[in-house]
């Protein structure tokens, strides 16, 4: 599992990754307190990440860092389906640069983010994203 220090810069890359052409919407915000519930992060500390993003803090264990990038799906979509992204492929590329800092692989990213658009909602389901990172873990 992770540490403190990891869960606190994994929830400010994914405020920043909210933040990253706008100012964070009503249903990011709550998706993103929902996170740091999950993380057992108070909401003091949440609300201090929003203003003060902690440096990024790589995580070693590479099923973190595909939960990560499953969060950083989830999280693209809730802006894509409320208006925030004015286009798909600026949410698709901000995903994958986010996905290649993490390290993992961009076959695997690209595989993911060609899926999306063909799942409901474009939410590709848990175990079909870690299928997809398997293989090219392998």
């Amino acid at each position: 599992m992770v540490n403190r220090v990891e869960k606190l810069s994994l929830l400010s890359e994914m405020i920043a990754f909210a933040k990253y052409d706008k100012d964070i919407r009503n249903i990011e915000y709550n998706f993103l307190l929902g996170v740091a519930k999950q993380l057992d992060i108070s909401r003091e500390d949440f609300e201090y990440l929003l203003e003060n993003p902690v440096s990024y803090t790589h995580l070693k264990s590479h099923s973190e860092r595909i939960v990560q990038f499953h969060r950083l799906v989830l999280l693209m979509n809730i802006e894509q389906e409320y208006g925030q992204e004015s286009n798909n492929s600026v949410g698709a590329i901000k995903l994958y640069n986010f996905g290649l800092r993490m390290g993992l692989s961009h076959e695997s990213i690209t595989k993911v983010l060609y899926l999306m658009e063909s799942f409901p909602n474009k939410i590709v389901p848990p175990d079909v994203l870690i299928d997809i990172f398997k293989t090219q873990y392998n």
